[in-house]
């Protein structure tokens, strides 16, 4: 298996990282080997893989550009194809349709969602389309001055995307077709006051979406909808334990391929909280939460064997790798680490 790992760069985004950095996984050991360094690349963030695992595209942290690469499946390498403008600002986020040729992207700082055309040998067009996000600025002055959408999901039928803003408490809908976005009826779904939505993910076998809640550390869980794109709120949870009184903001989620497990990572109390996922409805309960073995767990990951989770601790310039009971969907340090420049991004490929 091949790893990819990119994060920040620069001192404006307190950047250590020098590019994207290419790895061959030790399939029996767990231990990582050094294969490739990509560089001149400015915060390379966030990653997208097409399904066959042959293109690779990023996002770049606090720039306006995009990052088109072909992946060699028989030795790992990368082979940048070319950069595209965003046509915004801070993009944070972006995800293919389901026929792979379109891009959509979160431009986190200028408060829009592009739309750019994928050409056949995986390289990205200019921006065809352009939706500016509109609403009210949340309570938090500092955070949530203005629209910042901050993820991309489409949903399980490929006909619609969430666009989770943590700018206007709302997570917006949208339905796509023939590459271009419109809102649903419902348009959008709003959460609590300053609660932030980050970024969202979908049971993988129930009609039920999941938003975590950047600055009030919460997960919400809507129902969906899947002929009219509608989301319906059923319960908001806490990621925090009982007593921790301390500053936290959450960053990642991911729904365990089983369906029985949802983690969410936490920045200040530096863990990875698991909940148990009721098979009925996909409503949620704590569970546990372990220490992310580092500080500020921007981005984790389940890797492609549903048995390891791999964790991007970005002010410690770690990723911290934990085995997951199959059966209970606990979390266990393997004691591999693997050292990065302020890493946010990890993407897994299988050799062909």
């Amino acid at each position: 298996m091949f790893a990819y790992v990119g994060g920040y760069t620069t001192p404006d985004r307190d950047g250590r990282g020098n590019g994207i950095n290419v790895f061959r996984v030790n399939p029996v050991s767990g231990r990582w080997s050094h294969l490739q360094h990509v560089g001149g690349l400015e915060n390379p963030s966030l990653f997208t893989l097409s399904r066959d695992g042959t293109r690779l595209y990023s996002v770049h942290g606090g720039r306006t550009l995009l990052s088109a690469f072909a992946v060699d499946t028989r030795d790992g390498t990368l082979t940048l194809l070319n950069q595209m403008d965003c046509a915004g600002s801070n993009p944070v986020a972006s995800a293919l349709d389901p026929a792979e040729r379109f891009l959509v992207v979160a431009n986190y700082g200028s408060g829009t969602v592009a739309v750019l055309p994928v050409g056949g040998d995986g390289r990205l067009e200019s921006v065809s389309q352009l939706v500016t996000l509109t609403g009210e600025p949340g309570p938090d002055a500092k955070e949530q001055a203005s629209s910042h959408p901050h993820g991309v999901t489409f949903d399980p039928t490929g006909r619609f995307v969430i666009v989770p803003d943590k700018g206007y408490d709302r997570s917006f809908v949208f339905r796509f077709a023939d590459g271009r976005l419109t809102p649903t009826t419902q348009g959008y779904v709003a959460s609590a006051a300053g609660a932030a939505p980050r970024h969202a993910t979908f049971h993988p076998s129930l009609p039920v979406l999941y938003v975590n809640n950047e600055l009030d550390s919460t997960v919400t869980v809507f129902g969906w909808d899947t002929n009219s794109g509608q989301a319906t709120e059923r319960q908001v949870i806490t990621t925090l334990p009982a007593g921790h009184a301390g500053r936290n903001t959450t960053a990642e989620i991911a729904a365990s391929a089983c369906g029985r497990y949802l983690y969410v990572s936490n920045r200040g109390q530096d863990s990875i909280v698991q909940f148990l996922v009721s098979p009925g409805d996909g409503l949620l309960r704590y569970a546990a939460h372990v220490p992310a073995g580092g500080a500020r767990p921007r981005f984790f990951c389940i890797g492609p064997d549903s048995r390891h989770l791999y964790v991007a601790n970005q002010n410690s310039d770690s990723i911290t790798i934990f085995h997951i009971d199959q059966l209970s969907g606990s979390l266990i340090r393997t004691g591999v680490e693997i050292s990065a420049g302020s890493p946010s991004a990890i993407s897994f490929v299988t050799p062909s």
